[in-house]
Parts: structure tokens; sequence; C-alpha cells
């Protein structure tokens, strides 16, 4: 079910969207779990994966 919610997204979105994941998940990882850590790492992988062309 959370698959068909990318199905009408642009590439672009879904690269973000991946981005802001990852980053969210490293952030954690490299804050020990910090809130704003998790938070920083998300905003900047959507960042990077919004500027990610194919």
């Amino acid at each position: 079910m959370s698959l068909s919610a990318c199905a009408g997204m642009t590439t672009q979105q879904k690269n973000t969207s991946i981005g802001a994941g990852a980053g969210a998940v490293a952030g954690a990882v490299l804050t020990g779990g910090s809130g704003v850590g998790t938070v920083g790492g998300a905003v900047v992988g959507g960042v990077i994966g919004n500027e990610i062309k194919k």
C-alpha cells in the first residue's frame, strides 16, 4: 500500500522523498537519535535528493 502512494510522483519528488528518508536515518545515527540531528539530516537529504537529476 505504501508503494501505491508514490505512483503519481515525479522522479524529482521520489528522489526528494528518498533523500529525506535516508538523511533522517543518517542524521539519527550520527547524532545518537537526537531529534535535531534527525530533522537536520532529513532536510539535507531532501535537498540533495531534490537536486539529483537523472
